[in-house]
């Protein structure tokens, strides 16, 4: 390539080129031949979406990704990239990066016919070939098509109807690559229509003009399912004319998600204070967890959904209030704790939308009671079999330990050593012979959070861990005759009221 210079050279060199469509698709039959990973960093889509994606661009198809958000939509079309070639010659300085061999627009056919084989070529890289878009309802036609520009064609002294007059918009400026449109269904319902040459007829058509470009561009796009009706839809012509449909999920198991947190959640903090981070596999798993226990609550929309950002910014949250402590106490190893993730309430709270019973028990509370049934689950799975009589019966004799996610470890370590059996529970969880101080601390703390998540100890703001409150009463049930009710009298005749 950097021996191709002028337009003369390309076509000496024989390159031809190539439908972006068709390009992409010789591209990933390059890499599946040769085994390459596609779409790196998107995890969970092995056996679901990535067929379906692979499939769509095998076939040369537009397509849309439908899923709710938090579902990586936006990275896999930005992924799509990598399937571009590393660059294209273009006519340098043109706006729709025309093809030299193939020019679309008058002004780059003029420069051809006047400079000929010494016309200088430009090289355009695949990452400026990608552009996106996302859609409001403010978008206008001309944002995305193009206009006719007056001043233009008084200064020139042309005619309105002449091509060299046209202001394009941005799918002409994705011409030779790939236009991203994100939410879909925002975009007003004449803007979708104006879309329809696009994609069926490859062609713009700017302000009713007899001026037609034939674009080659690959059209994407990703909308929430539930935008149909919540604040507008795909019109069924338009919905029509895209080629694949493809949806997307949240991760299906813990695993997944896991590794989807640990790529993306800010985590490597070694660098501040001179502090150490250790995160122990536990809390990471409670984090986790708390995303399905919110997806699986009837309190919370489950068409709104809930992201798999909650986790990411909570295990974040979770570290910097770990980081806090450690500093407080002048500790040097920062051991995040379970009881750590009741201080990242704030990244939890405004991640999920409520039912109308959720709304009537606050989002903080609902967040709470997410908290504890994510350590529940994750402490039954680790402990489950495993005897805790010992430890329930400590509390239940009247001991208490007044503990806070603010408690140093030293003191962590030594209200509980009078806990007969609790530090042995703490190494079932993980801990390694010779642990550090903090690292012992939040295995304890996962003991004893455990315990009260699954209601055989107490917990409160002032008492700290304590036993458990006694389930309350019920009081007989007393049958109550209304009025519209049967009356049996003594005689055995029956009785109404009206």
């Amino acid at each position: 390539m950097a021996a191709i210079e002028t337009l003369g050279d390309l076509r000496q060199s024989g390159y031809r080129s190539r439908p972006v469509k068709q390009e992409i698709r010789d591209n990933l039959v390059r890499k599946l031949q040769a085994g390459e990973a596609l779409f790196p960093g998107i995890i969970g889509y092995d056996e679901t979406v990535i067929p379906q994606l692979v499939n769509a661009v095998l076939s040369r198809h537009n397509f849309i990704l439908l899923g709710l958000r938090g579902q990586a939509k936006s990275r896999i079309l930005r992924g799509l990239v990598d399937l571009l070639d590393e660059k294209i010659p273009v006519v340098p300085g043109c706006e729709i990066h025309d093809d030299p061999l193939a020019p679309l627009c008058a002004a780059c056919r003029g420069r051809i016919a006047k400079e000929g084989d010494r016309l200088p070529i430009g090289w355009l890289r695949r990452e400026d070939r990608y552009v996106e878009k996302l859609a409001t309802p403010d978008v206008t036609i001309a944002d995305m098509v193009g206009d006719i520009d007056p001043i233009k064609a008084a200064e020139a002294g042309l005619n309105l109807s002449d091509e060299l007059t046209m202001h394009y918009g941005l799918l002409p400026r994705a011409n030779r690559g790939i236009f991203a449109i994100n939410e879909l269904p925002d975009l007003a319902g004449k803007i979708q229509v104006g879309l329809f040459n696009i994609l069926q007829e490859g062609d713009v058509q700017i302000k009713g003009y007899p001026i037609r470009l034939r674009l080659d561009v690959m059209l994407v796009f990703t909308a929430n399912p539930e935008d149909y009706t919540a604040r507008g839809k795909i019109i069924t012509p338009l919905k029509d004319r895209i080629g694949s449909e493809i949806r997307t999920h949240y991760p299906a198991t813990r695993e997944h998600a896991l590794a989807i947190t640990k790529q993306e959640a800010w985590t490597d903090r070694s660098a501040a204070g001179g502090l150490k981070m250790e995160i122990p596999p536990y809390v990471r798993e409670v984090v986790e967890e708390l995303a399905f226990q919110a997806r699986s609550d009837r309190k919370i929309d489950k068409r709104s959904g809930v992201s798999q950002r909650l986790p990411i910014s909570t295990l974040e949250l979770v570290l910097s209030n770990a980081e806090r402590r450690a500093l407080a106490q002048g500790e040097k190893l920062v051991v995040p704790r379970v009881t750590d993730v009741y201080a990242a309430l704030p990244s939890i709270t405004g991640k999920f939308e409520l039912e109308y019973e959720g709304e009537l028990r606050g989002a903080e509370q609902i967040a709470r009671d997410l908290i504890r049934s994510a350590v529940g689950s994750v402490f039954t799975g680790m402990f489950d079999g495993i005897d805790t009589r010992t430890v329930v019966e400590w509390f239940d004799l009247g001991g208490s330990l007044p503990l806070s996610d603010n408690s140093s470890a030293d003191e962590v370590i030594v209200q509980t050593q009078g806990v007969q059996g609790l530090r042995e529970l703490a190494q079932r969880a993980g801990l390694p012979a010779g642990a550090a101080g903090p690292t012992v601390a939040s295995a304890i703390d996962f003991v004893l959070e455990g315990l009260y998540a699954q209601k055989k100890i107490g917990r409160s703001d002032e008492r700290g861990y304590s036993a458990a409150e006694p389930a309350p009463r019920r009081n007989a049930r007393r049958e109550e005759v209304s009025l519209d009710e049967e009356i049996r009298m003594p005689t055995g005749k029956k009785k109404y009221y009206n």
